[in-house]
């Protein structure tokens, strides 16, 4: 009776553990890193003197810390969008992935990048860095620049603008199709 009682006990133990034991092995095998962090569907705000700035949506987001620098990787994708003095949206950037340095403070967007304001301006380049210090967005790539009131659309290489994107500026090779429209009118 007693030995009947035992095996059962062991068996229960058994069965318990082989239940378990994918979910220990997966554990065991996964690359596991103390300096690493990994969210999920992440909401970051970044905030100057209690204004919000800068809203940060990610679908998964790798925060790498390290004695000397931390950085925020967004391998999924990302959407920043880029607050107004009335707490409102005026601009947003989207990216298939993007990295955030913090010592630098500045957020380095790649993979179809598209930037637009509230004015139906749109900027796409694979590469876009936003300073978050200077409010800066920046890049030496090939820039298409649409502005859908106007109906011109401009090339070049290299970009420059505030976060709001009221002022900006192709660095090189410019080229486009320019409503004249535009130039006739200040001409009269």
């Amino acid at each position: 009776m007693i030995r009947y009682f035992l095996f059962s006990i062991l068996f229960l133990l058994f069965f318990a553990c082989t239940t378990k034991e994918e979910e220990i092995n997966e554990l065991f095998s996964a690359d596991l890193n103390e300096n690493l962090r990994i969210g999920k569907n992440i909401r970051i705000i970044y905030s100057d003197s209690a204004v919000i700035r800068l809203v940060v949506n990610a679908p998964e987001m790798l925060q790498y810390e390290s004695q000397n620098e931390s950085k925020d990787e967004f391998p999924k994708g990302v959407l920043l969008e880029f607050m107004g003095a009335d707490n409102t949206v005026n601009s947003w950037l989207k990216a298939e992935t993007a990295i955030r340095e913090s010592r630098t403070q500045k957020i380095t967007a790649r993979g179809n990048v598209v930037f637009y304001d509230s004015k139906n301006q749109k900027l796409e380049t694979p590469e876009l860095i936003y300073d978050m210090n200077t409010r800066i967005v920046y890049t030496d790539k090939l820039v298409r620049i649409s502005q859908a009131e106007k109906g011109d659309t401009t090339y070049g290489f290299g970009f420059k603008a505030n976060e709001s994107f009221t002022i900006f500026e192709i660095k090189k090779k410019v080229q486009g199709k320019l409503n004249v429209a535009d130039f006739v009118t200040e001409f009269k």
